[in-house]
């Protein structure tokens, strides 16, 4: 049967459970993997959606050694994804993955919850315009210790929990009827939606009520979100790990080295294939020959130094069949597009950053006795992120699909362009913001005095705050699907962890920039586009137009990308019965 020979069971789930009496997987485990995700992406964004307010008042650090120290810890809790990728792909399977590093992540939550409650573990408090004590270095040890076993954790969760969700649809199954398209869309909606409590309740709670009581819940939330995964153990589509993809991408590049100075073969029939090696990390199909980059395809050439006998596998690091070799062709291809989106998360980085200190020098009172907390501002973002993916997924769809005649009405490359295009209004838009903003404290002889309120409303921020959101609902969400639908299946935690890996960049670009526009911009009196402590002084509208050109060359490269790419090809089998003759069909993997 299809559906048997599609889904490779692992052996302790048969062991477990015997014959399965219901196929694994489908809708009936959401529940589980979206209540995971909502508990986990609480804690996260409850945790990060405030800290530079805890590191500026709590801590007491400088804004911009704040702000790096934030990018830096986010750049590395998306960096360490490929380490988590390479375990769940090689040998540990992505449930066994996400549950220890979730268990890593809830060590390091509360241990930076103990933190904010112990006294000894903070500086004093400081009150008014009088100088604070920093943290010294045992305290900022703590913090640090904490925010690495998180970003270790991260890097088990981060790209085995997408990937994990979307195993369990089955598309070659003609009576299943949700897309994978239609799952990456409303994970993000989850996402947004627990980072719209985290940004509100949460937030709130960390600056009225208390640090330990704000860390705490969303402790609590990563505990809870361990046991809503755990206990879908039995519904789950588990699919076996298929070996290191590495290791395989390492052979294919030693082999085609060795055979460098062959002459490449006229007929692309001619190279080595062998379906049963590959059986099992081809379970949607065989990737076809593409003629890019042939000079790889110098691995698959089979020689007689391969010594290479009916039935016997050949040595992988001398001879690699065209589907590995067309493995490591894809991930080639994906990078220039997969790079792209770098800018777009150096420009997002800002509003945890920039974009908040200018909002806690603002109006954000609604009522007289009560203002909205700056650290809640990215309630705007996530807002306008959440109803464009209602709108994207049950109207802009059904409208794009009859010009297109596409399934998902667009491809994710037009997604993802889209989504650059907003973003550099975005960053364009939040520079004439902060030019309004300092016009209004040079009027009321303000620009003295950082900690006074500046009497202009929080709501002038609300456009680049609600731009960024819905620049991150076509491009992020574009960027995932590219990620997964384009990398070869037995890669797909791998090619999540390149989306983070996107992401880990960009916090660490934005580090180098602020680092190098701070340093470049200082002058002998003292004046600075980005200053340590009076943001009235400064220059950030500079900085965030900065960020806008670079976006912009940034957009003529991603076109220039999409232009040139070629979409992954792959041989699919069908069989209506088990024993009946197999039949082949080529296609695009973009024609979902």
């Amino acid at each position: 049967m299809e559906e048997q020979s599609k889904n490779k069971i692992s052996e302790e789930e048969k062991q477990l459970h015997g014959k399965r009496s219901r196929p694994k997987g489908g809708l009936i485990t959401m529940p589980f993997i979206f209540a995971n995700e909502i508990c986990e992406k609480l804690a996260v964004v409850g945790v990060h959606a405030n800290m530079i307010s805890y590191l500026t008042t709590q801590l007491h650090l400088p804004i911009t050694k704040a702000a790096n120290t934030l990018t830096n810890f986010g750049g590395t809790s998306s960096l360490t994804p490929l380490l988590g990728a390479f375990v769940a792909d090689s040998f540990a399977g992505r449930f066994w993955t996400i549950t220890f590093a979730s268990i890593i992540y809830q060590i390091g939550m509360t241990l930076l919850t103990i933190s904010a409650i112990l006294p000894t573990l903070r500086p004093p408090p400081c009150t008014g315009e009088e100088v604070c004590v920093v943290a010294d270095t045992a305290q900022l040890s703590v913090l640090y210790i904490a925010l690495l076993l998180g970003a270790l954790g991260s890097g088990g969760i981060r790209p085995c929990v997408v990937a994990f969700g979307a195993d369990q649809f089955d598309e070659s199954d003609p009576n299943q009827t949700t897309k994978t398209w239609n799952y990456f869309n409303w994970y993000y909606f989850c996402m947004g939606a627990a980072a719209l409590v985290a940004v509100t309740v949460l937030v709130y709670i960390q600056d009225n009520v208390g640090w330990g009581l704000g860390l705490g819940i969303p402790t609590v939330a990563m505990f809870l979100s361990v046991i809503a995964f755990v206990g879908g153990f039995k519904l789950y589509r588990h699919l076996d790990p298929s070996g290191s993809p590495f290791t395989r991408l390492i052979q294919v590049a030693v082999a085609a080295f060795r055979k460098r100075k062959l002459m490449m073969v006229s007929d692309p029939t001619l190279l080595y294939t062998n379906d049963e090696i590959d059986a099992p990390i081809s379970l949607g199909g065989i990737l076809t020959h593409t003629k890019h980059m042939s000079f790889l395809d110098k691995a698959a050439i089979i020689t007689e130094q391969d010594n290479l006998k009916p039935g016997q596998i050949p040595n992988p690091w001398r001879l690699s069949t065209v589907h590995r070799v067309e493995e490591l062709k894809s991930v080639i291809r994906m990078g220039p597009i997969g790079a792209s989106g770098i800018l777009l998360i150096t420009a997002y980085a800002q509003q945890g950053t920039f974009s908040l200190q200018q909002a806690k020098t603002m109006n954000r009172h609604l009522t007289e006795s009560f203002q909205i907390p700056a650290g809640s501002m990215s309630v705007f973002t996530t807002v306008a992120m959440l109803s464009t993916i209602v709108f994207y997924d049950r109207v802009f769809v059904k409208i794009a699909r009859k010009f297109t005649g596409l399934e998902r009405g667009i491809t994710f490359l037009h997604r993802m362009g889209i989504g650059f295009v907003i973003s550099i209004v975005a960053t364009l838009v939040a520079g004439f913001v902060e030019i309004k903003r300092k016009r209004v404290a040079i009027e009321h002889g303000l620009l003295d005095k950082p900690h006074t309120m500046v009497p202009i409303s929080f709501l002038w921020l609300v456009p680049q705050y609600s731009l960024h959101g819905i620049a991150e609902a076509f491009m992020s969400i574009g960027h995932l699907e590219f990620f997964y639908d384009q990398a070869p299946e037995s890669m797909r935690s791998t090619a999540t962890a390149l989306f983070w890996m996107a992401i880990s960049i960009g916090n660490y670009v934005s580090t180098l920039l602020v680092t190098l526009v701070h340093r470049f911009s200082a002058k002998p009196d003292g004046s600075n586009w980005l200053p340590d402590n009076n943001l009235n002084r400064g220059r950030l509208e500079y900085f965030y137009w900065v960020i806008t050109m670079l976006q912009a060359v940034n957009l003529v490269y991603y076109l220039w990308c999409a232009k040139i790419y070629t979409y992954k090809p792959v041989q699919v089998h069908h069989s209506k019965e088990e024993n009946s003759p197999v039949k082949n069909e080529l296609q695009l993997s973009n024609k979902n």
